[in-house]
C-alpha cells in the first residue's frame, strides 16, 4: 500500500512539472480592472510565469476548502466532546457506585466480585 501512494504522489509530482514547463510565459497579474483603478488611483500590477499563477490558484483553492469543511464540521466535533465528557462523567459514577456497593465486605470477596 505504500508503494501505491508513492507512485500516485510520483505522478502527481510529474504532472505539476509538466504544467510548469509548459506554462512558463510571463503574464500580468492586476488586483483591479483598469477601469476601476482610476477610481482609487493606484494599479497594482505584478509579473509572473503562467504556472505560478496556476499552482497558487490551486494551493488557495485547497485552504479555502479545508477551512470551510473545519467550520462546516464544528458541530459534529462539538457533539463529540460533548459525548466524551457525559462518558467520563458516567464512567466516574459507575466507579463510584460499584465502590458503594462493596462497601463493608471483605475485601478478598469483593474483588472475587469485581472480576466476574
Amino acid at each position: 500500500m505504500r508503494y501505491v501512494r508513492y507512485l500516485c504522489i510520483a505522478i502527481f509530482a510529474v504532472a505539476l512539472i509538466a504544467v510548469a514547463l509548459a506554462n512558463r510565459s510571463v503574464v500580468s497579474l492586476r488586483l483591479l480592472p483598469t477601469e476601476v483603478s482610476g477610481f482609487f488611483a493606484v494599479n497594482p500590477e505584478i509579473n509572473v510565469p503562467l504556472f505560478i499563477v496556476i499552482l497558487g490558484s490551486i494551493i488557495a483553492g485547497l485552504l479555502v476548502g479545508f477551512v470551510w469543511e473545519w467550520i462546516r464540521e464544528y458541530n459534529q466535533r462539538a457533539e463529540a466532546a460533548r459525548q466524551a465528557r457525559e462518558m467520563r462523567r458516567l464512567e466516574r459514577e459507575v466507579a463510584r457506585l460499584k465502590g458503594e456497593k462493596y462497601e463493608g465486605q471483605d475485601d478478598v470477596l469483593a474483588l472475587l466480585d469485581r472480576a466476574s
